[in-house]
């Protein structure tokens, strides 16, 4: 058995949550927030047996895109300490990141 932590993005996460649960899965759906670009995502949570991870990845992979997406970051004002001035930045987002994990017991009540 094992435990599969996907993190998507938000645009993505209905799609994915749809086509799992199509395929039979359960799907325990938390919001979360990245780190990066401090924007929402989703962390799907599932436990599933090990001949069916192979299917839960390759939906998530089939289902999730990377894009790109304008973001501003802030930059420094030159000569001036402690200013800051936002510009554009061009950044991947989307796609998907998995995590398998082994699982020791699952009781579902």
């Amino acid at each position: 058995m094992k435990l599969i932590m996907a993190i998507v993005q938000d645009d993505d996460a209905q799609r994915v949550i749809s086509n799992l649960m199509s395929e039979g899965f359960s799907v325990t759906k938390l919001s979360t927030t990245g780190g990066f670009l401090r924007v929402g995502n989703t962390t799907l949570i599932l436990g599933v047996n090990d001949d069916r991870v192979s299917d839960v990845v390759s939906i998530v992979e089939h289902t999730c895109r990377s894009r790109k997406q304008i973001a501003t970051t802030p930059s420094p004002v030159a000569g001036s300490t402690g200013a800051y001035v936002p510009y554009p930045v061009e950044v991947m987002v989307g796609g998907a990141t998995i995590f398998v994990l082994p699982i020791e017991q699952f009781k579902k009540i």
